[in-house]
C-alpha cells in the first residue's frame, strides 16, 4: 500500500474500498501536462524569492521536464493508489532528483494547485472550441452564398409562413454561433485568473510573489481572494453552459436537417458518407449524424444541472465533492468538439432540392402577407387589409386554388385596390426580394449581412 501524503496523521492505511472510491487520476490524469507547466512555475517564483536554492529550483525543473516528456509520449504511467494527477508527478519527481522534490509543494496545496490546472485545461480548450467553432461558421457562410437566391418555405408553427432567402435562414444560425463565440470571449476573462499561491484557502506565510507565477502561466492576474480563489468553480459551470448554449443551437439546424431530408418535405440529399441505413428496410437513408448530435444534448445538459448541483450550498472553502468537476467539463468539451467537427462534413456535403422546394412553396399560400401588405400600402388599414386577405385564403381554400390561380378581375373583386402588379408581388421570389428592411430576406441585405458576417470572422483571426 503507497503511502499518502497526508499519513503521518493516520495510525492505519486507508481501506482498498477507499482508496478506489476516492482515486481522481482515472480522469484527472489529462490535467498532466498543466500540472507539470504550473509546477514549474511555482519553483521558478520559489527560487526567485529565495525559498529555494537555485541548484534544488535547477533539479526540480529538469526532472519536471522528464517527465512531461513521457507523458507526451505515452511512457508515464499513473498509478491510482496515489490518488490524483499531482501526487503522481510529486511522487515520481521526489524518486528521481531526491531531497529537492519534496520542497516543490512548499507554499502551495492541491486545492490551488487543482483549480489553476483546471483553469488552464478550459482556457487551452477554449481556444481550440473557438477554432472548431469558426471553421463551422465559415461553412455556414459557404452554403449560404451559394443560395441567396434559393428561395424557401419559411416557417413559423412548423406551417409555411413567408418566403425565405436560404441564406437568409442560414445566416440565422450564423449569428447564433456569434453570440456562442462571444460568450466565449467573454468567459475567457473569467477563467484568465490565476489561483496559484493561495494554498489550501488561507495563503501562506511564505514571501511568494503570486503574480509572477499569474505571469508565467499567461494569467491576467491572480484571484484576490484565496478562499474564493481555491473554493470557485464558476467558469467550469460557465464553460460548460457555453457548450450548452452551443449543442442547442447546433440541436436546432439538426432538427431541420432531419426535417428536410424527411419525405413530407425532401428538401435536401444528404451524403451517403454522412448518413446510415437500416439493417431491415432496404430503402432507408437514416440522418443519425444530425440525429446524434441532436441526443448528445441531453448529457451536454446533464453535466450543467450535476456542475450547480454538485456547487450548491457548499460552505468555504474547498469540499471534496469538488473533484466531481473534471468529468462534467472534459465530457462537455470532448462533445461540442466532436459534434462541430462531424457537423462541419454534414453541411458541407448535403445538397438542396431544389425542384422539391419550389414544389412547396406553391402552397399554404406563404405570399398571404405581402396581399395583406399590398393593401395597406394603398391606404387601407392593415387590419382591414388582413381580414380581406384572410377571406380571399379561405374562399380559395374551399374551392381548391392558389393565389397563382386568379387573375386580376378577381383580386378585384375583393378590393378596387389591387392593381395589375399584384400578380408579380404574390411570387415568392419577388415577396422575398420585397424585403428590405435592415434585417430582412432580401438579396441586397443578404449581400450586406454575409461581408457583415465574413468581416467579423475575419477580425476573429479565421482563414478561409
Amino acid at each position: 500500500m503507497t503511502d499518502k501524503p497526508w499519513s503521518g496523521r493516520f495510525r492505519t492505511q486507508i481501506h482498498p474500498e477507499v482508496e478506489r472510491f476516492t482515486e481522481s487520476v482515472s480522469i484527472d490524469y489529462r490535467l498532466a501536462l498543466q500540472d507539470i507547466e504550473v509546477s514549474i512555475a511555482h519553483a521558478r517564483m520559489l527560487v526567485s524569492t529565495g525559498i529555494i536554492a537555485g541548484e534544488e529550483a535547477s533539479q526540480i525543473i529538469g526532472g519536471l521536464e522528464e517527465i512531461r516528456n513521457e507523458v507526451v509520449s505515452g511512457a508515464f504511467r499513473f498509478d491510482p493508489a496515489l490518488e490524483d494527477v499531482h501526487m503522481n508527478i510529486e511522487t515520481e519527481l521526489t524518486q528521481r532528483i531526491g531531497e529537492a522534490g519534496k520542497k516543490l509543494h512548499t507554499a502551495r496545496s492541491r486545492n490551488d494547485q487543482v483549480a489553476t490546472d483546471l483553469r488552464l485545461f478550459v482556457r487551452e480548450e477554449l481556444e481550440r472550441l473557438k477554432t472548431e467553432l469558426r471553421t463551422f461558421m465559415n461553412i455556414i457562410l459557404e452554403r449560404a452564398e451559394e443560395h441567396i437566391d434559393t428561395i424557401i418555405p419559411g416557417m413559423t408553427h412548423l406551417q409555411h409562413a413567408q418566403p425565405l432567402s436560404f441564406a437568409h435562414h442560414m445566416l440565422a444560425y450564423f449569428e447564433m454561433f456569434r453570440r456562442d463565440l462571444e460568450r466565449i470571449e467573454q468567459g475567457e476573462k473569467r477563467v484568465n485568473q490565476c489561483p496559484l499561491g493561495s494554498a489550501a484557502l488561507a495563503g501562506t506565510p511564505h514571501p511568494i510573489d503570486r503574480f509572477m507565477t499569474a505571469g508565467e502561466l499567461g494569467f491576467s492576474e491572480p484571484l484576490r481572494n484565496s478562499v474564493d480563489a481555491v473554493s470557485d468553480r464558476d467558469f467550469a459551470i460557465e464553460t460548460v453552459f457555453i457548450c450548452a448554449m452551443i449543442m442547442m443551437h447546433l440541436s436546432r439546424m439538426a432538427e431541420e436537417i432531419i426535417l428536410w431530408n424527411s419525405q413530407p418535405f425532401s428538401f435536401i440529399e444528404l451524403n451517403d458518407s454522412y448518413s446510415t441505413g437500416s439493417s431491415i428496410m432496404p430503402q432507408k437513408k437514416n440522418p443519425d449524424v444530425a440525429e446524434l448530435v441532436r441526443g448528445k444534448v441531453g448529457s451536454v445538459y446533464g453535466h450543467l444541472i450535476s456542475l450547480l448541483t454538485t456547487m450548491k450550498a457548499l460552505p468555504l472553502a474547498y469540499n471534496r465533492d469538488m473533484q466531481e468537476d473534471k468529468r462534467p467539463i472534459m465530457d462537455s468539451l470532448d462533445t461540442i468538439n466532436r459534434c462541430l467537427r462531424v457537423f462541419c462534413g454534414l453541411l458541407e456535403s448535403m445538397e438542396l432540392k431544389k425542384q422539391e422546394i419550389e414544389r412547396s412553396l406553391s402552397g399554404g399560400f406563404i405570399t398571404a402577407t405581402d396581399v395583406a401588405d399590398y393593401l395597406s400600402g394603398k391606404g387601407m388599414p392593415f387590419r382591414d387589409a388582413h381580414r380581406i386577405t384572410g377571406e380571399m385564403v379561405s374562399a380559395l381554400i374551399r374551392d381548391g386554388k392558389t393565389f397563382a390561380d386568379l387573375g386580376i378581375e378577381e383580386f378585384r373583386a375583393y378590393s378596387p385596390l389591387f392593381e395589375p402588379d399584384i400578380l408579380t408581388i404574390i411570387t415568392p421570389a419577388v415577396s422575398a426580394d420585397r424585403r428590405t428592411s435592415y434585417g430582412g430576406t432580401a438579396s441586397q441585405r443578404v449581400r450586406e449581412a454575409l461581408r457583415d458576417a465574413r468581416a467579423f470572422l475575419g477580425d476573429q483571426g479565421h482563414e478561409t
